[in-house]
């Protein structure tokens, strides 16, 4: 049956109430495959909040690569894991901007109408490390729309209440809708994980991707001097305007970058262009980095580990170009420099990091806005590296400045990318 979405932007009931039945974009097991095919638009029961549970209205959402896993299949299927067994259906989408519509028994800091963002971290509030050590740690974590159900791309969304965060009330709902996910793993990464210090000089991969544009950010908000590898000069004026002391180009040094495959005079050649960008590095930071931000992995993190200074820390959260690394480990031992992993954020950081983004300090770095008709093409120019940068989905907002009651600075409009 047809769904028609022309009244998206109406609720029939009230805050407090929820309707019956929603709109939603699904993914079912049988439809695995390109994002094109396996989202498809459904009505379906619209969730009640359980206990410590709130349900929001979606005004906007972002998009984010995970959900074209999801729709593939890849590397593993959603469908044994998380809740997706209970329910049989996935709903994607990671990012979201809304207002609170129900709220379930035992949550007093929120209620009907108020205006939130929605970090993706989810874990079981009976896990002592969620009281003592880190929510990260949990044994019950996972990512909220990705190895849960109940996702963004719907008109209504559930999640855990500790999830909320204030909306910054100087951004629009697609604005607000476009940074968490990669922006709350940036802060961790840097803030927390990395513990950078203000007059220390990083090195920043990706420095024009979802990733690298608020790494770049955060180093200039805290003092500190960025440097950002980039895929173009034009992305490097970017990287400049956002903050970055400068830029490097990486196809200069295409040979550093490392393949596995190398034979021996090849891996010579490979390790003389390492030692030329670090070169690099050092001449625009005036001494090697404190810190290198990684979540390319395989192609770089050679690189990574020998231009990072003695002591200095390189710290990763992904691995695009492969997770399988070598590297020469002496230059870690000999020189005593620190690996650091970091996946995602806890809700204290992730209030810290919107408390940022509300001041004005940080600004999210917003390429298209589509209507929710868009989901699967969406996922699908994601898929085809077709698109130039953050997505964002109006759901119930009608216009991507909807939402914006205080002045502000607002999203920066930009093609980006790593």
């Amino acid at each position: 049956m047809a769904i028609d979405i022309s009244e998206i932007t109406k609720v029939e009931t009230q805050p407090g109430e929820l309707p019956g039945k929603m709109a939603a974009w699904v993914i079912r097991e049988e439809r695995e495959g390109e994002p094109k095919d396996a989202f498809a638009l459904e009505e379906i029961e619209t969730p009640e909040p359980g206990a410590f549970e709130v349900v929001v209205r979606v005004m906007a959402a972002g998009v984010n690569f995970n959900n074209v896993w999801a729709a593939l299949g890849e590397p593993v299927s959603v469908f044994g894991y998380g809740d997706h067994p209970e329910y049989g259906h996935h709903i994607g989408g990671s990012d979201a901007s809304g207002i609170v519509w129900k709220v379930g028994d035992g949550v007093t800091r929120w209620k009907p109408g108020d205006e939130v963002v929605i970090h993706c971290n989810q874990a079981s509030y009976e896990d002592v490390e969620v009281h003592g050590l880190d929510p990260m740690a949990a044994p019950s974590q996972r990512i909220w729309g990705y190895e849960t159900t109940w996702g963004s791309f719907a008109e209504f969304t559930k999640v855990q209440a500790q999830q909320l965060l204030p909306r910054p009330q100087n951004l629009s709902w697609a604005e607000a809708a476009s940074y968490g996910l990669t922006y709350f793993t940036a802060y961790r990464m840097l803030m927390e994980r990395a513990k950078m210090q203000t007059g220390d000089n990083v090195l920043i991969w990706g420095a024009a991707g979802g990733l690298g544009v608020f790494a770049i950010q955060l180093c200039k908000a805290s003092g500190a001097n960025a440097v950002g590898v980039v895929s173009s000069d034009e992305k490097g004026e970017l990287v400049k305007e956002l903050g970055a002391v400068d830029y490097i180009n990486r196809n200069e040094f295409a040979e550093m970058m490392r393949t596995g495959d190398e034979t021996p005079a090849e891996e010579k050649e490979r390790f003389k262009a390492s030692r030329e960008f670090a070169k690099r590095v050092k001449e625009i930071l005036g001494d090697a980095p404190d810190v290198v931000f990684e979540h390319v992995g395989k192609a770089t993190f050679p690189t990574s580990v020998y231009t990072v200074k003695p002591f200095g820390k390189v710290i990763i959260c992904g691995a695009t170009s492969g997770y399988e690394l070598d590297f020469d480990v002496r230059y870690l031992w000999m020189r005593q420099k620190e690996i650091l992993g970091s996946h995602f954020a806890n809700a204290y950081e992730c209030m810290k990091a919107n408390d940022l983004m509300a001041e004005g300090k940080i600004r999210p770095v917003l390429w298209q806005t589509m209507g929710f008709e868009g989901v699967a093409e969406a996922h699908q120019l994601m898929r085809e590296n077709k698109h130039l940068g953050k997505i964002s989905i109006l759901v119930g907002a009608a216009d991507d400045q909807e939402g914006r009651t205080v002045d502000g600075p607002g999203a920066i409009r930009a093609e980006v990318g790593a």
